[in-house]
């Protein structure tokens, strides 16, 4: 369930026009506005919706649907962090002895 307000946080987040918005998902600015100012579930067409949805994911945004218990109901995320990627290059990384060494007593799993 994509609700209107979720939609307008989503493409404010993606920093997209409601006219790019509307271009990227190929439908009518038009219909893009009656989305976004529904009270509660989008109601248009589930394809139209879906169009959107996916136009907003290739923009980076990722949709949270609350319908998982802890989500605390509709959201917005980006999907990957802002800026530069995180460094992952193993050569690069410290390792200090004192943390290499298994201190756990013997049959602790550790």
């Amino acid at each position: 369930m994509i609700i209107g307000r979720q939609l307008t946080a989503a493409r404010a987040l993606a920093d997209l026009t409601q006219a790019e918005l509307a271009a990227a998902a190929n439908i009518s600015v038009q219909m893009l506005q009656r989305m976004e100012a529904s009270d509660g579930p989008a109601e248009d067409m589930k394809n139209d919706v879906a169009a959107v949805v996916g136009a907003l994911e290739a923009a980076g945004v990722r949709l949270i649907d609350g319908s998982y218990s802890g989500a605390g109901g509709p959201g917005v995320r980006l999907a990957s962090p802002v800026g530069a990627s995180v460094d992952v290059d193993q050569a690069q990384t410290v390792q200090y002895e004192e943390h290499l060494m298994n201190d756990a007593p013997p049959g602790a799993g550790g």
